[in-house]
């Protein structure tokens, strides 16, 4: 084969069209980074890292962990903010707020439970995350308009 003949092929099926899948894997990588990070059942980096500091056995596992948790986080953070701006992640904030109000309300939510509402705050931090990491794709889809990044310079 030559040049001419594989010009505008791909080399496998590559998709660019943004749908519910694509929304569910940014939340899952999001919750996935939010529950390794802290989570109420006692299973993260925050309690590891306490025992450890407890037991007076901290070591480069940690360090080398923490810093793995901390480039996850600086990440999708500056992609939600760049995306959404502050304007949009406050609108967001409370947006998934007034849902948890409206689900306590209705009696959905248990509010004196400590843990389930760490949960539900958890999951709404992900959610929040990951319409940040959608918000392009979104935003293309309602307007026809790309979003372009000028670069922070």
């Amino acid at each position: 084969m030559n040049a001419a003949s594989t010009r505008g092929k791909t080399a496998g099926p590559v998709s660019r069209e943004f749908n519910l899948l694509s929304f569910l894997w940014r939340f899952a990588a999001a919750l996935a980074l939010i529950l390794a990070t802290y989570n109420p059942a006692g299973r993260s980096y925050y309690h590891w890292l306490r025992s450890g500091m407890a037991d007076a056995a901290l070591g480069p596992e940690y360090f080398v962990a923490g810093v793995l948790l901390l480039i996850g986080w600086v990440i999708l953070l500056a992609a939600t903010q760049r995306s959404l701006g502050p304007v949009g992640l406050l609108l967001g904030g409370a947006l998934l707020g007034g849902l948890v109000w409206l689900s306590v309300d209705f009696g959905l939510l248990d509010i004196d439970s400590v843990s389930e509402m760490s949960w539900i705050v958890l999951v709404c931090i992900a959610a929040l995350l990951a319409i940040g990491l959608s918000w392009s794709h979104v935003w293309r889809r309602l307007t026809g308009q790309f979003e372009v990044d000028d670069g922070d310079g």
